[in-house]
């Protein structure tokens, strides 16, 4: 029994011109599927969390290729250090699976697991190459450059298991009841659309906050360099959301539909979860698009950071660390976006010459304030009919 590991549509090309391989990815063939169904009954298992299960997801759809399950001792020790795999690809990130000393003492002994969902659905089959202690500050170092307990990705790793399960997996089904199946498209499909539409060059966009004019303004820069653009947010899990999943993507979907050319245009969910990881996750959200046939991907200032953690420009500054070749996908480093009054456009530091107080920009948080308190919101910050989906969308206190 095994994965398929093949892809529909063209390799992408990369900066070069030379095309990168099609992403693997770990779903299970239909004959195996079935085989490993029947035999999932009398396999020990361990129960994925919502994190978890999404990392799954992504290692099934083929979002994080070359990876092809959770990481062993020695890919996860390189990553730390060395933003490696023990291969000598890129990747900065680890990709892992915790446990605690109850469930490693329910699997103990086994070569191979199944992994299921929150409601006991068998999901996949993990072999297991080797069950490993680790330190959760040093990994805390690495990757989030801090040890700070109110870092978001701090709290996380501090919450996990004691022990981490390395091993290939063989995705059966992804999970149950994931938002916005329809747009959930697996790297193979997103590469078959970009080879259908005849496009040599596409720039990926991530974002988890529901769009606004800076991010319209970035993309659109984009789309007249490259013949297409893959619109990409992540929704999350839908937990302690003041701006819902639901209004994040009504806000991209009446964009597309309106506001921009839509031939030239991919929306589509990336189903992995924020990490908080800055710098590191700004290379990490590139190669995962690289995996979808994306040829550049846009890394803004401060990109995927939190709170004051990180330096505006870490994120582009990290890319120095891998050579173009090993990265294979082009970054589009720009800066922060916002209305000049004087300018009377969007514009950017690099091209607006008049002070801050001329700049019409809004924190994450201050438009969730407004949203909540029903005060206005700049056209010039977001297109009015955008405020009016988040507003209908909108709901104080999460949940």
């Amino acid at each position: 029994m095994h994965a398929k590991e093949s892809s529909a549509g063209s390799p992408a090309l990369t900066k070069s011109g030379t095309r990168s391989a099609p992403a693997a990815h770990r779903s299970a063939d239909p004959e195996a599927r079935l085989e490993w169904l029947g035999k999932a009954p009398t396999l020990k298992s361990i129960r994925l969390n919502n994190r978890a299960a999404a990392d799954l997801e992504c290692l099934g759809v083929g979002a994080f290729s070359p990876l092809e399950g959770f990481m062993s001792k020695g890919d996860y020790e390189s990553v730390l250090k060395h933003m490696h795999l023990e291969s000598g690809a890129p990747w900065p990130l680890p990709v892992t699976l915790s446990i605690d000393d109850a469930q490693l003492e329910a699997i103990r002994g086994s070569d191979e697991v199944v992994l299921l969902s929150g409601d006991s659905m068998p999901l996949a089959i993990l072999d297991i190459d080797d069950i490993y202690a680790y330190d959760r500050q040093v990994e805390a170092r690495h990757v989030f450059r801090t040890e700070d307990a109110n870092h978001p990705g701090v709290a996380i790793l501090s919450a996990q298991g004691d022990h981490l399960v390395g091993g290939r997996v063989t995705v059966l089904d992804l999970p149950p009841g994931r938002p916005f199946e329809k747009d959930r498209l697996t790297a193979a499909e997103v590469r078959g659309l970009i080879s259908a539409k005849g496009w040599t060059t596409v720039c990926g966009f991530h974002a988890r906050n529901a769009i606004h004019r800076a991010h319209e303004y970035l993309t659109k820069c984009a789309l007249e360099l490259v013949d297409g653009l893959l619109l990409h947010p992540s929704v999350g899990d839908g937990k302690g959301e003041e701006i819902t999943s639901d209004a994040r993507m009504a806000s991209y979907q009446d964009l597309v539909e309106n506001f921009y050319p839509p031939s030239r245009v991919i929306l589509s969910v990336f189903p992995g979860l924020a990490r908080y990881a800055g710098p590191r996750e700004a290379v990490f959200h590139a190669l995962c698009r690289k995996n979808y046939g994306c040829t550049h991907f846009i890394v803004g200032r401060d990109h995927a950071g939190v709170g004051n953690y990180y330096g505006s420009f870490e994120a582009h500054e990290i890319f120095g660390e891998f050579t173009p070749a090993e990265v294979g996908i082009t970054p589009i480093f720009v800066d922060h976006a916002f209305w000049c009054r004087l300018c009377d456009q969007m514009a950017t530091a690099k091209t607006c010459p008049h002070p801050p107080e001329e700049r019409v920009a809004l924190s994450a948080t201050e438009v969730r304030r407004r949203l909540a308190s029903g005060e206005a919101i700049p056209p010039e910050f977001a297109r009015p009919r955008i405020v009016e989906v988040l507003r209908r969308s909108f709901r104080s206190g999460g949940g």
